[in-house]
């Protein structure tokens, strides 16, 4: 079997594999841009190629209308919303979703072998993002890859979708300092994660704006949810003097805090206000209902879907998609007592 170059030329496909120590098939398979040949041996099979004066196509994968979808336990209201925008804009888009629940969070590998071997047409990661080797494999078969709400900042290579986690916590602290507050304290999410680093940002910008200095005794750093509430709460207390208002960086650890201040026999929002973060289905049916951050979960689902669709067909792609936040008040806030 012989290939022609636009001049005409003539090779065998047997010298080209000879050439780049290579078999027939492989060259073949370049020839053909299958996306099952590694990066190291198409660029060695296409520099021969150019050598004798053939312009090779880039890969491309047959689409099978699969996107792999990978979320760490399956922890309710947040992931929930976060798939169901996932499913909701790959039916639109045609696509059928595969849903895989792991247990742990980082470890990535088994999931992208898995997806690539059943052919899949993208990934989209909640939260983890897949190690140098496990992204070398999708970059080498062409199968785009998406992470919502990384914990951490993702390389460079990597398109992410989030939302404005700085500016949401921004507008939750200047809704307690245009009520009046200003001992506002606030309960941090994992200190090292992406999220919780820009949350606690937005609170610090929001009081140096308003010309309030931060107190450090009222900034607990903690992790999220109900537990991390409940007794950064507690801690809060017990300074000589507590807070009018807490700022919990999300729902569940606004539950944990809600909690705590009925045990102390405060009231919300009469001794206590309270604002939360995400805006889950719980926080309107909170007593009171709860102030919050809406984090547009369903969105980042479905954008995630929409960038890997989207990078299959195109590029040029922003790197970083960050939705909108909103504040949505409820009536766990009010002035301070006089």
């Amino acid at each position: 079997m012989t290939i022609s170059s636009p001049g005409g030329r003539t090779v065998p496909l047997a010298v080209v594999a000879a050439e780049a120590g290579v078999s027939v098939p492989t060259v073949s398979k370049v020839l053909n841009a299958r996306p099952d040949v590694a990066a190291t041996t198409r660029e060695r099979v296409a520099g021969v190629l150019r050598s004798h004066g053939y312009t090779i196509r880039p890969p491309t994968a047959k689409r099978t209308g699969l996107v792999d979808v990978r979320i760490v336990d399956f922890e309710g209201p947040w992931s929930e919303a976060v798939v169901r925008g996932a499913v909701a804009e790959a039916r639109r888009l045609g696509l059928d979703v595969v849903l895989s629940v792991e247990l742990d969070p980082d470890d990535c590998g088994a999931w992208v072998r898995h997806a690539l071997a059943r052919g899949t047409d993208g990934l989209v990661s909640v939260v983890a993002v897949p190690d140098v080797e496990a992204r070398a494999a999708l970059a080498d078969a062409g199968v785009p890859l998406v992470v919502v709400d990384p914990r951490r900042r993702p390389p460079e290579d990597v398109l992410s979708v989030g939302a404005a986690n700085f500016q949401g916590a921004l507008e939750a602290t200047a809704h307690l300092l245009a009520l009046g507050h200003r001992r506002i304290a606030t309960i941090t999410g994992v200190p090292e994660q992406d999220n919780a680093i820009a949350r606690l940002a937005g609170y610090r910008a929001a009081m140096i704006r308003a010309g309030v200095p931060v107190d450090d005794d009222l900034v607990c750093l903690s992790t999220y949810g109900v537990p991390a509430g409940y007794e950064g709460t507690q801690r809060l207390l017990t300074l000589d003097e507590p807070p009018t208002a807490i700022f919990a960086c999300s729902d569940d650890t606004a539950l944990g805090a809600l909690r705590a201040l009925r045990e102390a026999g405060l009231s919300v929002p009469d001794d206590v206000s309270l604002v939360g973060f995400d805006d889950l289905p719980v926080a309107a049916w909170t007593d009171p209902p709860l102030t919050t951050v809406r984090q547009p979960l369903v969105e980042m689902g479905a954008s995630a879907v929409g960038l890997v669709h989207r990078a299959r067909t195109a590029s040029g792609h922003t790197l970083r998609t960050e939705l909108a936040t909103s504040l949505v008040v409820r009536e766990s806030t009010a002035p301070p007592r006089s």
